[in-house]
């Protein structure tokens, strides 16, 4: 991440409780990851410091991605929608970005008989985090 970017207009927070959607999107393939939440404080670190930070709604406190499972996102780009409310990262993604231990939080498929597991889990969530 280059320092200009930290410093350069970004995002519009003014608007819904000063959180926009995050877009978490693999670089190199286009696969798109998870998406999270972002305040002006997670966005400013995540461009000064090229590591993906989000927003904790259920925590309340911003959330370093990979804090407790090493499974960073290195941020290659990021880049703000017309209207400046929500943000994409092209991201490295080191691990699983899906807390539940899949490469993406979109392991997913709905089908008419129900959701179906599309992917291969990764690594054991309970090896993973530490309990709680």
């Amino acid at each position: 991440m280059n320092a200009a970017l930290a410093n350069a207009s970004g995002p519009d927070f003014s608007k819904n409780d000063g959180l926009i959607c995050a877009v978490a999107q693999d670089a190199a393939t286009g696969e798109v990851l998870m998406v999270a939440w972002m305040n002006a404080e997670a966005y400013a670190e995540t461009a000064r410091t090229g590591r993906a930070v989000y927003y904790s709604r259920s925590r309340g406190k911003l959330w370093r991605k990979g804090e407790e499972s090493g499974h960073v996102q290195v941020v290659r780009a990021i880049y703000v929608d017309c209207d400046a409310d929500s943000v994409l990262l092209k991201v490295e993604q080191v691990g699983a970005a899906c807390h539940e231990g899949y490469r993406s939080c979109f392991f997913r498929e709905a089908t008419p008989a129900g959701l179906k597991v599309v992917a291969e889990r990764l690594v054991d969530p309970a090896h993973v985090y530490r309990s709680k």
